[in-house]
């Protein structure tokens, strides 16, 4: 009985390494040290990590954080969503058209904008769980819908592709405040008054902070990390989302709402895109038909690198949060390193292809496949 024991495949102990290997953090952790190592060897005195080089790649990298979660959870549950950058242009413009164009409350332009851009994921979902067709077609269909609209819309109510006066619109509103200020103002006004973030920097005199407090596009991105780890970790819900992404059939045996879950996912992906499209508006004070165009890609290169798998039932959203933090520091990094910008995008088809060569040996570890 005992040798019997020893050899069930389904108790044999995992080594420490093993465990280690297929961890999804495992690609996300190695790429951060050895980005910050490489440009804390090439750009150390570039500024890249004085207190204003920080702040540009921390927000660069937010804004990948936002999307990558949403994705992240989406892709965990077994599907993809192509419309993702249409709908940070498409929520941008909207927001513009009823705060701008028809005068409205920026409060009440931001939560129907929310409420446009939640409902068609909702509707992509639905179409997904409903006709069984791939969510890539779906949504790569919505995409051009999406970016159609984004384009018509603004043509034919102001004959151009984008409008401004969203940050004067926007200004004393209790909501835009939520997506477009600073909070530790006076912290950093404090650290300015001691010279620590000031008296350092070059072409700024004592007292006067160089960095005045931290945007709220940060604060977003850490309060979704935050928020969605848990969800998947350390509740019921985030084990459908991992089953309803393993192994559909199979969870809906043990009672699973496979199909809610997977619209809910769609819903809560496209609210993520929303929060990066009001972010940018307030940030920029003006909507653009252009905006989020490929974001939908980096977002799931984000979540590819962050150790999720491609086929569902496996992933992390802190992984996801670490690839995100890998191309802001890459974007801005090469700028300070002085590398041509267009780089950038031979560092995403990169290491889009080494993530994907990783995660399929994960894949087989976990599986047993040869």
């Amino acid at each position: 009985m005992t040798d019997a024991t020893n050899s069930d495949e389904r108790i044999k102990e995992m080594s420490r390494l093993r465990r280690a290997l297929i961890r999804p953090e495992l690609g996300g952790m190695v790429g951060c040290v050895a980005v910050f190592t490489f440009f804390l060897l090439t750009a150390s005195d570039s500024g890249m990590f004085s207190s204003t080089g920080v702040l540009n790649w921390s927000v660069v990298s937010a804004q990948f954080m936002i999307i990558a979660v949403g994705a992240c959870l989406l892709m965990i549950a077994g599907e993809f969503d192509l419309s993702v950058g249409s709908m940070i242009g498409f929520a941008g413009m909207m927001i513009a058209i009823f705060g701008v164009t028809l005068g409205w409350p920026m409060w009440m332009a931001i939560l129907v904008t929310f409420a446009i851009c939640i409902a068609l994921g909702a509707l992509n979902g639905y179409i997904v769980v409903r006709t069984g067709l791939p969510s890539f077609i779906v949504t790569l269909a919505t995409l051009f819908i999406l970016r159609g609209f984004t384009i018509f819309i603004p043509q034919t109510l102001e004959r151009k592709t984008i409008i401004g006066g969203i940050t004067e619109a926007a200004e004393g509103d209790w909501l835009a405040a939520i997506f477009g200020g600073k909070v530790l103002k006076g912290f950093f006004a404090w650290l300015g008054d001691i010279g620590m973030i000031s008296v350092f920097e070059r072409g700024n005199k004592v007292g006067q902070p160089v960095v005045d407090g931290i945007p709220m596009l940060i604060i977003w991105a850490l309060g979704l990390v935050i928020v969605g780890h848990i969800v998947l970790t350390r509740t019921r819900f985030g084990n459908w989302i991992f089953a309803a992404g393993g192994d559909a059939q199979a969870a809906r045996y043990v009672g699973v709402p496979v199909e809610r879950v997977k619209i809910l996912m769609f819903m809560f992906t496209a609210f993520c895109a929303t929060v990066f499209a009001v972010c940018q508006v307030m940030e920029f004070g003006s909507a653009g038909a252009d905006r989020g165009l490929l974001k939908e890609f980096e977002a799931i290169i984000a979540v590819v690198i962050g150790g999720a798998l491609l086929t569902g039932g496996y992933g992390s959203v802190i992984g996801a949060a670490l690839g995100a933090l890998i191309f802001g520091v890459v974007q801005q990094g090469l700028f300070f390193a002085g590398v041509e910008s267009s780089l950038f995008r031979v560092f995403l088809g990169v290491i889009l292809l080494l993530a994907v060569i990783l995660n399929t040996y994960i894949r087989r570890l976990i599986t047993g496949e040869r």
